[in-house]
């Protein structure tokens, strides 16, 4: 891992979180990697990468991402999955380095990544229910085929006759079920609520949370139902879809 990134060249770090940092890599066949490292201090980022491990080993679906290999020795814990050339969702819709997403692509990458969740809800020999759907977790390959990402906090499914798992409260702000935050009841629709925020983000181009808006504005799903409410949720509409976008096919989304 050393030789495909360069010593751990810090000019090659492409993500950085709480478990550690990803580095864009090359092996020796010339394939191009993405490479998740560990932070030794995070004792929750170890227990996410381990839970990730567990549960994309067992998992094979095109629209999500591929674990390639792992390592784990001497306290060090390192992930490759397959490289996203061209970044998260999240990137395309409110980021500079990007051209706009038409509606089309829009479209299409959202049925792929519903269709990368369907297969953790019902195709997978136990299902998983992945806990932190949002628009940063979804990536896109070089054709900009979504693909699902980031397991480290995603949960198996409740068994036999259980409506639901009972765990304690994870996800992120402006994305997680309120009724799973109230009682604590994981269920598969906790993943569809979120994916609802991110099909609103979709639309809106905007953040699920906005913390230089005023309070009350800040959550963007409970904008767009208040705005829906009073039939102005067209007022948040993206300004580059504006005249590109068949009404129909949006109010099929919504």
């Amino acid at each position: 891992m050393q030789q495909a990134t360069n010593c751990f060249d810090a000019e090659l770090i492409i993500g950085k979180e709480g478990f550690g940092k990803v580095y864009k890599g090359t092996l020796e066949n010339g394939e191009v990697v993405a490479i998740k490292v560990a932070n030794p201090e995070s004792r929750q980022g170890l227990g996410e990468f381990q839970n990730e491990i567990e549960l994309l080993s067992g998992l094979s679906h095109s629209n999500l991402v591929s674990l390639v290999g792992c390592y784990n020795e001497d306290s060090e814990l390192i992930l490759v999955y397959n490289y996203m050339a061209n970044g998260s969702l999240s990137s395309h819709l409110y980021g500079r380095d990007f051209v706009p997403l038409s509606w089309k692509q829009r479209l299409a990458i959202c049925l792929g990544a519903a269709k990368g969740l369907l297969y953790l809800h019902t195709g997978a020999k136990q299902s998983i229910i992945h806990r932190d759907v949002k628009t940063t977790n979804i990536l896109l390959d070089k054709k900009i085929v979504p693909k699902v990402s980031d397991f480290g906090i995603s949960k198996k499914g409740p068994i036999l006759d259980k409506s639901h798992v009972t765990t304690n409260v994870k996800g992120s702000f402006g994305y997680v079920d309120p009724e799973y935050f109230r009682t604590k009841f994981l269920t598969k629709k906790s993943d569809v609520f979120s994916f609802g925020v991110v099909l609103i983000e979709v639309i809106c181009g905007k953040p699920a949370l906005d913390d230089a808006l005023p309070t009350q504005q800040m959550n963007l799903a409970l904008r767009a139902l208040s705005c829906d409410k009073k039939g102005t949720f067209h007022e948040m509409m993206d300004p580059y879809l504006i005249g590109k976008v068949n009404m129909d096919s949006l109010n099929k989304v919504l």
